[in-house]
């Protein structure tokens, strides 16, 4: 495709020469990241990069998407990434524009993404003198990074860029900054390959302990109420397979995490939904009752455990993941396992046979049948006839193409997404687990789609979400990036409003985001679907969409509902955006109140579970 960025004015410089010929710094580069294998990067240029961004109209192997904002190419390059199980690759200039990559790169650290930021660097006698567009990107990013650069010398920039993409995508996955100086970029060099990156001291673990293997396949097969607690780092394995080859050997119940959803079919039998804050009930009770937690890529996160002191009080603890920082960090591990997802998951299928299989768990099923049965998902439509997020969610799953892409954004449209999406398939559900970032949607979509574009990408955004980077939309128009996205459109920061009317006395303190009008017109007939709202809306979103060169749609009807969505499936030339005008007061069940037990889960408002004692008949 062609790149996006235009010729400057001034004089180009040479095009790339043989290995054996110098080059600028800039040169070596490009030619740098053509030999790591990057065929996209989201970036804007700025007075420090900008020498990388000449040499880079003459690469045939790199495509350039030119994006409005840096947090939107830092969360492209994510949404790339996780999309194509590749290295995503974003650019920036010094300062302002290094500094707007923070969010991306903090949520790329936080969610184990393989992610790569270059930025452009004032000149290596500039530094520390507070000079026009300088900051000091690698002090600040040191916390939320694998690792960082400061590139002063040239003759660096093959073997740092080398180093970087290695040390993104092996171990445990995460973001690595480059800090790249203008004079470094500028300066003459010969260009040379140092071919595969040998870092000193850095040996990530992959092969798990046979002594602990034993150990652990020994308390499955002895356990009376074991669980398979999965987490993200076996969707970044590859060890799906492997999974599945696990439960059904074992007959485990499973668990699939926020991030880890897809790892293990949604409708199989023997999976129990996902734990957490917001999981399904079952899911968190089988926790609770476990007396064997087995733990596979997952970090017990406060979203998940709750209150720690509280969380499974009568389980042991088989903790396997790939960063040894993570086991007993929050909860202590009987059996500590460091090793690559899906080496560790064959090597204990392997060790249960030869344990003579599992022991009898038709107790801890019948619990297990019982709590799924007794508290389902499910929601209650509005009274009023209104629109239902939930089913709004619902039906995009139920209507979209086979092998659609979900990338949601953050809040209760991101836990209607989790609850009431197909998530059968792995690799096909993204989000902002640790960090919850507001507006990451539309761009991690845009880079899913610019990295699968033989896939549907349906973005669900929330009003607020939406608002923060819907720019991108812009760059999608212009790149041939025909996402679509639903806004979930409450007229309000909804789970900031869920808090406020469940803790604060229904008092909605600046979480409204219309104008508190009542039956007015949204002023708009654009599109399908009755344009009837409460509230007048601002910005009007379908007219929002158009003037970004989108195709607008708008439904508050559940009758007109498969109608829009099918409307906008069939739309494959340009983005699509269907704004969903959906009850305000919806509110996302299940539901552990912060800072409290998983006991005390609510099933809904004034419904709390009762569990009986487990293996009860």
């Amino acid at each position: 495709m062609p790149n996006t960025v235009q010729e400057a004015p001034a004089a180009r410089l040479p095009r790339m020469r043989p290995a054996d010929e110098t080059v600028t710094g800039a040169q070596s580069l490009i030619r740098s990241l053509e030999e790591v294998g990057a065929d996209t990067v989201f970036g804007i240029p700025g007075g420090s990069i900008l020498p990388a961004y000449d040499p880079m109209m003459d690469s045939a192997r790199i495509r350039h998407v030119l994006v409005r904002h840096e947090q939107g190419a830092g969360h492209a390059a994510t949404g790339y990434a996780q999309a194509t199980g590749k290295v995503g690759v974003c650019i920036a200039t010094s300062g302002p524009g290094a500094t707007n990559l923070v969010t991306p790169i903090a949520d790329a650290h936080m969610d184990s993404v393989p992610l790569v930021a270059i930025t452009g660097q004032v000149s290596s006698k500039a530094i520390g003198t507070d000079a026009f567009q300088e900051a000091d990107i690698v002090g600040i990013t040191m916390p939320i990074t694998k690792h960082n650069f400061l590139v002063t010398d040239a003759d660096d920039i093959p073997r740092t860029i080398a180093e970087a993409f290695h040390l993104a995508s092996t171990g445990r996955p995460g973001p690595v900054l480059v800090d790249i100086t203008k004079d470094a970029l500028q300066a003459r060099t010969t260009f040379v390959w140092p071919g595969a990156a040998h870092l000193r001291g850095y040996r990530p673990k992959t092969r798990p302990h046979p002594r602990q293997i034993r150990e652990a396949a020994r308390l499955i097969t002895s356990s009376e109420r074991p669980v398979l607690y999965v987490g993200g780092g076996v969707l970044k394995a590859g060890a799906t397979a492997e999974l599945r080859d696990l439960a059904e050997l074992t007959g485990v119940p499973v668990v699939t995490t926020l991030m880890a959803l897809g790892a293990f079919p949604g409708s199989h039998p023997q999976h129990m939904g996902m734990p957490g804050m917001h999981g399904d009930v079952s899911a968190v009770a089988a926790l609770q009752k476990a007396d064997l937690i087995v733990a596979l890529g997952a970090r017990f996160d406060d979203r998940v455990t709750g209150r720690l002191d509280s969380f499974a009080p009568h389980a042991k603890v088989v903790h396997a993941d790939i960063d040894p920082a993570e086991i007993s960090k929050n909860r202590y591990a009987d059996v500590p396992i460091v090793g690559d997802a899906r080496e560790v998951i064959d090597a204990l299928v392997t060790a249960v046979r030869e344990e003579g299989g599992t022991g009898d768990h038709s107790a801890w099923w019948r619990d297990l049948r019982r709590w799924r049965d007794t508290y389902p998902r499910g929601y209650e439509p509005p009274a009023d006839g209104t629109l239902s997020p939930q089913l709004v969610i619902e039906r995009i799953g139920r209507l979209a193409p086979e092998g659609t892409l979900f990338a949601s954004g953050v809040g209760q449209h991101q836990m209607w997404a989790a609850q009431f999406l197909p998530h059968d398939e792995p690799g096909t559900w993204f989000n902002s687990g640790g960090a919850g970032t507001m507006g990451y949607a539309v761009p991690a979509a845009m880079g899913a789609k610019a990295g699968r574009p033989d896939r549907t990408v349906w973005a669900i955004d929330g009003d607020g979400c939406f608002q923060m980077t819907n720019q991108e939309l812009v760059t999608c128009a212009l790149n041939n990036i025909p996402i679509k996205v639903a806004v979930i459109n409450n007229g309000a920061l909804g789970m900031v409003r869920q808090w406020q009317n469940l803790f604060y006395g229904a008092r909605f303190s600046n979480t409204v985001l219309h104008d508190g009008a009542t039956n007015a017109a949204t002023g708009s007939t654009r599109g399908v679907g009755s344009t009837a709202n409460r509230g007048t809306r601002v910005p009007d979103f379908v007219l929002l969409a158009e003037a970004m060169g989108c195709v607008g749609l708008r439904c508050d009807s559940p009758g007109e509902l498969d109608a829009v969505i099918d409307k906008a499936n069939s739309v494959t030339d340009r983005p699509v955006v269907v704004d969903f005008i959906v009850h305000e007061d919806a509110m996302v069940w299940p539901m552990v109140p912060a800072g409290t037990s998983n006991d005390d889960i609510m099933a809904a408002r004034d419904v709390r579970p009762d569990f009986g004692d487990a293996t009860d008949d």
